[in-house]
């Protein structure tokens, strides 16, 4: 096997169809780096501004309704072309490209989510080739679809285009409500030519068909490409950990074909003994086995190999009648698994340059957040190996979307069913070796969603899709292409979707998952989340602002209030900078200054997930997941993220990993009757007496009340400790006086802890907390924080530095110190002074 690799340097045109503003490209044409997308060379040429600072996305409209050309010369060797069959590799093309070698036609494609290989021995000559790609608009293509026959799509968000539904593309490339609206064009993944003679692997499929502690079974099959006389004789596998080989074995090909390019195939199985398990974060390792694959000819000669590495363990989607209705639960290796996680979007607008370094810190941020499950939303794109990768290697389970979102689609048509069942095939067959696929789901919201599916046979006069091809899309199609190409898992037709009879009712909370919105978009309190009694909660969340070091990047300082316009620009969410402040002041004072509003949200943000998550939590087993919207950024700007754009954790994302812990310390409180009810949820396999301490205090500092309980904190369950009455104190004192702390500890080791107040925190009356910093180890950046009165929501703050805190957003009793370590994020270096350090709490918001 040989390989041109043709990433790197190519030269951009301008295609013939052109909007005015294009003028700007010289008739040359620009660098181009691959793989890329058109937005991020005509960057990198300074012909437009940066879309993500202050309103200058709308200076870029015209590259998404403009055609462009992609062009580069490559050498070939003459031995590289003797051999039998020379392939095109596009991994992946945005979206609608016309490939050219040496002036002939090979391919035109139309979906951007899946590699095309092209057979181009014909086309290829000795020394200089030339290769060019041409994209048509997609903008101007998706608006000349949608006047041909139009399919409804939701308008959800300010700012953007329509059509999307109409291309096979990242459909939030047309705007979102959290993002941006670029209307991506280019080679955005990696092109190259492979040339191989006699056969190459065309397929491997490791099937698990038996585990358990004492051993496990897999089952290998593999297809390859046959180009030559020889018929490839073995397929040789050896599978190893680390260093060693656990198993081998070899099996003949066969063929029912003559010579020529044809199919060759071959199965063999496995057996391992004492096999180590892969498990979902915080439930017990990840090993990852390396399986090596051999297509040998008849003399033992290697004609190709290909590796996976595989992670030994059974999933299951639990759907059993319960005394709730049904079940919707993820099991692993025989274990109830509780989901903890969070949706993911693209970590960029523009894919390509998101670095692999960017990609590892999100998702080690996820699982350091006691995550156990990514679910990757159907209005992005499928994410790129290396994500599958990390999240394997930490344990992150993942639900995966296909790429349908909030629409209806042309599924009446023969040539989009048939794209998409490509393309579902193609990326089923690319993922199912990682052993951190969980479900495969075939839409996002599409059943929830009025206007998406009609009640008619035909696609109706405002474009929703008949249920005839809703249906056969999405329950028919993409689910056999499931069962025959990963029937190990499982398949759900739409997130949210209520299985049987009550499909109309999206969210019914006796089966299926839900997507819960009535926070947020239906403005009810935070306290109705307590009311949910929902099986598996997919989607949720609550808006903030990145901090203001963050809105400082595409902000000027008069730009920085929040009603300015350059804010509102920046918020997709047509309701967003609204319902923050409502909420907000239902909560918090009003605060001080711009800084301390971006700040606020993000508390008031952090509070509305800790009740959803923690109520959620408590109701294990009748639910057994929560997955809130979201995790991650597109852009800067105000957003459901719980980590901005550049990376910073949000308030959200401290609170989540408290929230998420193993063992879940919660209280829930009765302001009316003055009472606390403490609860442990635990999600370990193990049972254990766990020490709690708990604290009375006033807003001046004095200590009220006290006491301690043991607590039996039973195996993946939750516990009710005590019920505390405080209504005399709250009597004797006034709710606006009075905070209570608990504690949750093993040995010396502290598991959780909560905060209860008994009126809203914006009529509490706080005290200055008098809180005290003290340096303990300069060169690991450790700090000690004191309070002489109590401080909630507490922070430690470096201005103009990018930094990595170990914590924020916490709370403080008198004379019980916290520890903070305080680095840059960029090179875990110290550049600052101990004075640069700023902290702050609730208090500073407001006075």
């Amino acid at each position: 096997m040989e390989y041109v690799l043709l990433d790197g340097s190519w030269t951009l045109e301008v295609g013939a169809n052109a909007e005015a503003q294009a003028s700007v490209v010289p008739a040359s044409g620009i660098r181009a780096e691959i793989p890329g997308t058109v937005h991020t060379d005509l960057l990198a040429a300074g012909l437009i501004p940066d879309p993500y600072l202050s309103d200058q996305e709308q200076a870029q409209d015209w590259v998404g309704r403009t055609d462009w050309v992609y062009r580069r010369s490559f050498r070939i060797s003459p031995d590289f072309l003797r051999a039998e069959r020379i392939e095109l590799v596009c991994e992946g093309l945005d979206t609608l490209a016309d490939i050219s070698l040496n002036g002939s036609s090979v391919a035109r494609t139309a979906n951007a989510f899946y590699g095309h290989s092209i057979e181009v021995s014909d086309h290829l000559i000795p020394g200089e080739n030339e290769i060019v790609i041409a994209f048509t608009a997609p903008v101007t293509a998706a608006e000349k679809a949608q006047s041909e026959r139009f399919y409804w799509h939701t308008g959800i968000g300010q700012e953007r285009l329509t059509g999307v539904n109409q291309l096979r593309k990242s459909q939030c490339n047309f705007g979102w409500d959290w993002g941006p609206r670029c209307a991506t064009v280019g080679i955005w993944r990696s092109i190259r030519l492979r040339a191989y003679n006699e056969a190459a692997f065309e397929d491997v499929h490791v099937r698990q068909v038996e585990l358990s502690a004492e051993s496990a079974t897999l089952h290998i099959t593999a297809s390859a490409i046959r180009t030559g006389e020889i018929l490839p004789a073995a397929l040789s596998v050896t599978l190893r950990l680390g260093e060693d080989t656990v198993a081998a074995g070899s099996a003949s090909c066969a063929s029912d074909s003559g010579p020529g390019t044809t199919q060759v195939h071959a199965g063999l199985s496995l057996h391992v003994a004492e096999p180590r398990m892969w498990w979902p974060n915080g439930m017990g390792d990840q090993p990852l086995y390396e399986l090596v694959c051999d297509l040998l000819d008849d003399t033992g000669g290697l004609l190709d190999r290909t590796v996976r590495r595989i992670g030994l363990r059974t999933v299951r989607l639990l759907r059993e009648s319960d005394e709730w209705g049904e079940q919707f639960a993820f099991e692993v290796n025989g274990i109830p698994v509780f989901a903890k996680g969070a949706n993911w979007i693209p970590a960029d607008t523009f894919v390509p340059r998101i670095s692999e370094d960017h990609y590892r810190y999100l998702i080690q941020s996820a699982a350091a957040a006691h995550m156990n499950m990514l679910r990757v939303w159907g209005g992005g794109i499928y994410e790129s190996d290396l994500f599958y990768k990390l999240c394997d290697e930490h344990g992150l389970l993942v639900w995966q979307d296909f790429m349908f979102a909030c629409g209806a689609y042309p599924a009446d048509k023969e040539e989009f069913m048939q794209s998409v069942k490509q393309e579902a095939s193609e990326v089923i067959r690319r993922l199912r070796s990682h052993p951190c696929i969980a479900l495969w789901c075939g839409n996002n919201e599409m059943e929830q969603i009025h206007g998406c599916i009609s009640t008619g046979s035909e696609v109706d006069a405002l474009g929703a899709m008949s249920r005839e091809s809703y249906t056969q899309l999405f329950d028919v199609m993409l689910a056999d292409q499931v069962r025959r190409y990963d029937p190990e898992r499982a398949y759900w037709p739409s997130s949210p979707h209520t299985p049987g009879e009550k499909r109309a009712d999206a969210n019914d909370p006796r089966a299926g998952d839900a997507h819960l919105w009535m926070v947020w978009h239906g403005r009810q309190p935070f306290e109705s989340y307590r009311d949910c009694g929902h099986r598996f909660v997919s989607e949720f969340g609550f808006q903030s602002f990145p901090e203001p070091q963050a809105v400082a990047r595409f902000t000027a300082p008069e730009e920085r209030n929040i009603t300015s316009r350059i804010m509102e620009y920046h918020q997709r969410s047509p309701i967003g900078n609204d319902a923050i402040i409502q909420y907000m002041l239902s909560w918090f004072q009003l605060p001080v200054s711009n800084d301390m509003v971006l700040w606020t949200s993000q508390i008031l943000q952090a509070v509305a997930m800790q009740y959803a998550i923690e109520h959620w939590r408590r109701s294990m087993p009748r639910g057994m997941g929560t997955l809130y919207w979201q995790l991650n950024d597109c852009w800067p700007g105000p957003s459901w993220s719980g980590i901005d754009w550049e990376g910073r954790w949000k308030a959200l994302h401290y609170q989540v990993r408290r929230s998420y812990a193993p063992v879940l310390l919660s209280a829930v409180e009765d302001s009316d009757a003055g009472t606390v009810t403490l609860y442990v949820s635990s999600d370990r396999s193990d049972r254990r007496w766990l020490d709690m301490e708990w604290r009375l205090w006033t807003t001046d500092g004095e200590l009220i009340s006290l006491g301690a309980e043991e607590v039996d904190s039973r195996v993946r369950a939750t516990t009710e400790v005590i019920t505390l009455d405080f209504s005399e104190q709250i009597e004797q004192l006034g709710a606006e006086n009075l905070l209570f702390f608990a504690h949750l500890c093993d040995g010396n080791d502290e598991c959780s802890a909560c905060m209860v107040s008994f009126v809203r925190p914006k009529h509490l009356e706080l005290k200055d907390p008098e809180i005290g910093v003290e340096l303990l180890d300069e060169k690991e950046g450790l700090y000690q924080l004191t309070a002489e009165k109590p401080a909630l929501w507490v922070w430690v703050d470096v201005q103009g530095q990018d930094i990595s805190y170990s914590d924020r957003f916490f709370h403080l009793e008198p004379d019980i110190p916290a520890r903070v370590t305080v680095k840059s994020r960029s090179n875990n270096k110290i550049s600052w002074k101990p004075e640069d350090i700023r902290v702050y709490s609730l208090r500073s918001t407001y006075i």
